[in-house]
């Protein structure tokens, strides 16, 4: 017999497309199976009544540094330049393996915490085989979906580059892991090694993601044109941080096949352009959301969406007020599901899709009423919001409180790891 789950009498909100109704959701097996009005529960089935809440797919953060959570907010007000000193420079060569399983593990949790069951995490933490080891484990451990974006960061030429990278992708456990190939490019490595990034993620049949398009528009021009003239713009390609590219530069990126990740707070917080949230949307490129860095800035994508609403709505050559709250949504979900390389596993309540789902409460004080469900996420709602999360159908959340973790020991244990990190 299956194993089966029904969530009862909630307001759904999917996202393929957008629309809100209320109704039911069956998962069997991890799977959602069916989805409407008055489903049966089969005998044994576990019943989550959802009455008063709002039942939504999971969001997708197409862009963190996981590791990370241990240095939160210890780089506030500060430029992109003064982030890579601070940050980079100082912090990330202190940590150790078990630095890095504490800020990813802790990390995964904030996410699943917040109702953010998929992650791509940008991870430039690789110094060793121990530390990316760290990692894996941690995602693992934690439970969330993760593409491990890896970036090779230690000794060697790329031979090291490419047998590490081989090794990694043989010791993920697969299930709710998978990979791509986190590479530095064209404009902030050698062209010599850039080429080597992207010939690498080719014979491993990996997708690239990659910060482009951010360090100024000459810069913009200069990397796309690169990848152009190596035969490199291929799909699937993530650009993260597109804000500095031409109109027409958008629309190559598009006819390539390419996706585009947006950081609107980050971007904005450490000058690296004005979003490009909607101009990549109008220009055909799938474009998902994410949180970046939470040494500067929050790690929830009630945030993030609600900055990234803003800003395109404030767009200073005034054409992004027909950006609306579904819009930013859909960015959130089955937009950054796609971006993410998993449309077709996750990002709706479509049946056949994993079920990675999320209920929110909308009866606290800021919640409550709700008249428009969808503006109301992205609008009113906010972590206290997040009741129960499922992933892969497997509730890793539930009554408001994270399940199969001793958080308030890994707060701890992560309070320990930061003040040596920070000494």
């Amino acid at each position: 017999m299956a194993n089966s789950l029904l969530i009862r009498n909630g307001m759904l909100i999917d996202t393929d497309p957008v629309a809100a109704r209320p109704g039911d959701v069956l998962v069997e097996d991890g799977v959602i199976t069916a989805v409407g009005p008055d489903l049966p529960a089969a005998d044994g089935a576990e019943v989550i009544d959802a009455t008063g809440r709002i039942v939504m797919p999971g969001f997708v953060d197409t862009h963190r540094h996981t590791w990370q959570a241990g240095i939160r907010s210890a780089a506030p007000d500060i430029t992109f330049t003064g982030y890579l000193e601070r940050v980079l420079g100082e912090l990330a060569p202190r940590y150790r393996p078990e630095d890095v399983y504490l800020g990813n593990l802790a990390g995964a949790l904030e996410c699943l915490d917040a109702g953010i069951t998929t992650l791509v995490d940008w991870c430039h933490i690789n110094f060793t085989p121990a530390h990316t080891d760290a990692v894996i484990e941690a995602l693992e451990h934690a439970g969330i979906r993760a593409v491990l974006g890896y970036c090779h960061g230690g000794d060697g030429g790329p031979e090291s580059m490419a047998a590490e990278a081989r090794r990694v992708r043989e010791a993920l456990p697969g299930g709710l892991l998978t990979m791509a190939l986190a590479a530095l490019g064209p404009e902030i490595v050698s062209p010599r090694q850039a080429l080597d990034e992207w010939r690498l993620a080719r014979d491993l049949d990996l997708p690239v993601t990659v910060h482009m398009g951010g360090h100024g528009a000459e810069s913009a021009e200069r990397g796309l044109a690169f990848l152009h003239e190596n035969g490199l713009l291929d799909p699937g390609t993530t650009y993260i941080h597109p804000n500095c590219y031409t109109g027409d530069a958008l629309k190559r990126i598009a006819g390539s096949g390419g996706t585009a990740s947006v950081s609107p707070l980050v971007e904005a917080e450490l000058g690296i352009g004005y979003p490009a949230t909607g101009r990549a949307r109008a220009s055909g490129i799938p474009t998902a959301l994410g949180g970046d860095t939470v040494a500067s800035a929050p790690g929830d994508m009630f945030s993030v969406m609600r900055v990234a609403y803003a800003l395109e709505r404030a767009r200073p050559d005034g054409l992004g007020m027909d950006f609306t709250t579904r819009d930013v949504l859909r960015m959130a979900t089955i937009e950054g599901a796609e971006v993410a390389g998993l449309g077709e596993v996750t990002g709706s309540l479509r049946p056949g899709k994993q079920a990675d789902i999320v209920v929110l409460r909308m009866d606290a004080l800021g919640h409550a009423p709700v008249h428009d469900p969808i503006g109301a996420v992205v609008l009113s709602a906010d972590t206290r919001a997040v009741d129960t999360v499922l992933v892969g159908g497997g509730v890793v959340k539930r009554d408001g409180r994270l399940v199969h973790h001793d958080v308030p020991s890994l707060v701890a244990a992560l309070g320990e790891s930061a003040a040596r990190l920070t000494a």
